[in-house]
């Protein structure tokens, strides 16, 4: 029997390797036998560069970059390995996950200093600019937990683009220094991004500017007031409107969906660096061959710490579901908790999900029990499919 188990982390308790193996540590006492392949997973969030550098036998690359507010901070990303990368999607060059969270987070800001007008993804840059140096030729970038509503406009200047006001001058950090952007230029831009491909994980449809905009949706929780949703909207138009004048055919891009993730920094990867906008779950799903391991799999086995009605859209017990049905392979799931509408994934043909959490218990409880939980489940789960086989 080949048993695959392809779990999400559970955020705070486990990571997406120690939830896989605490799976098959309790499938184990019913199946010791069984062929298990373990999958970490991720849906391009908090996470996916553990789970892609656990699953690949890759590395973590520390490093001290710039800070959303120009301190220096802590921040990290991972260089694949070759274990259970794709031999179809492998490149000459190594591939390379970051996670912009990771140095122009919000989680970087104090919550009473929190201001998008002022925050800079220059960091995010840094951490781009060091792969590169490092000879990495393709690049996966997490979009999400952002701190900034530049537009990539930090990143830019990190990489080697000079963003310049009426005068001349380069424009300092922050969104709203986007409202004198007058020229852009790319000429000393890093040469390696001619050869290198791009491809970053967006779960959100929002256009760059207007009422769906990065601005108006996610500005208030990086501390933006009314007054100042207003000014990054209006900047970011001017973002792109320097755009479309350098490249008009750039024009259609500022309304694409995705463009407006991570306050705008999907319209740069798009409009100037050439980069895709992918789901994130299958960008995971490609870069692990999650195809190939479940090729031939009798069962498979997802879950992450919460599981709702929210699940059905891009997450990653979802991704794996579809991946699973693609090889007429049933799915099941474990999951810390249930949430509403939790139901709503077994229409789509999820065989069965199963929350881990034993008793009533404070969230302090479950999380520090999470890997027992886990076992214990699974362990029953197994249980009844060996009584089903008998």
């Amino acid at each position: 029997m080949k048993i695959v188990i392809a779990p999400d982390s559970f955020k705070e308790s486990l990571s997406a390797l120690e939830v896989a193996r605490a799976i098959e540590k309790g499938f184990k006492r019913e199946f010791p036998d069984a062929d298990y392949q373990i999958v970490p997973m991720a849906d391009g969030g908090e996470g996916t560069v553990d789970a892609l550098v656990d699953a690949t036998g890759g590395k973590l690359v520390h490093l001290d970059v710039t800070g959303p507010l120009g301190n220096r901070v802590q921040a990290r990303y991972g260089i694949l390995g070759d274990n259970g990368a794709s031999s179809a999607d492998k490149i000459n060059a190594a591939t390379a996950i970051i996670e912009m969270a990771s140095a122009s987070g919000l989680h970087l800001v104090p919550q009473n200093l929190r201001d998008p007008l002022l925050t800079s993804s220059f960091g995010t840059g840094e951490l781009i600019r060091d792969a590169l140096d490092k000879g990495v030729r393709h690049l996966i970038l997490g979009l999400g937990g952002s701190a900034t509503n530049d537009g990539g406009a930090g990143m830019l200047q990190a990489l080697g683009a000079e963003l310049l006001n009426a005068q001349g001058q380069s424009l300092p950090a922050g969104g709203e220094a986007l409202l004198e952007l007058a020229a852009i230029d790319l000429s000393e831009l890093h040469p390696a991004l001619k050869q290198t491909r791009i491809d970053v994980a967006c779960d959100v449809d929002n256009p760059l500017c207007g009422i769906r905009g990065a601005s108006h949706i996610f500005g208030p929780q990086k501390g933006a007031t009314q007054e100042m949703v207003h000014l990054l909207d209006k900047a970011l138009g001017q973002f792109a409107h320097v755009v479309c004048h350098q490249w008009p055919d750039k024009a259609p891009m500022a309304l694409l969906p995705g463009t407006g993730a991570a306050g705008g920094m999907g319209y740069a990867m798009v409009a100037l660096l050439d980069a895709s906008l992918t789901p994130g779950v299958e960008l995971v799903i490609t870069a692990l061959d999650l195809d190939a391991a479940i090729t031939g799999a009798n069962l498979v086995i997802t879950g992450e710490g919460r599981i709702d009605g929210q699940t059905v859209y891009g997450k990653t017990p979802m991704g794996v579901l579809n991946t699973a049905k693609r090889h007429n392979v049933p799915c099941i799931a474990l999951a810390g908790c249930l949430g509403q509408e939790a139901d709503a994934i077994k229409a789509h043909g999820m065989k069965a999900i199963f929350p881990i959490v034993p008793a009533s218990v404070t969230l302090e409880q479950a999380l520090a029990t999470g890997a027992a939980n886990l076992e214990r489940t699974a362990a029953n789960v197994a249980g009844m499919m060996r009584l089903a086989q008998s």
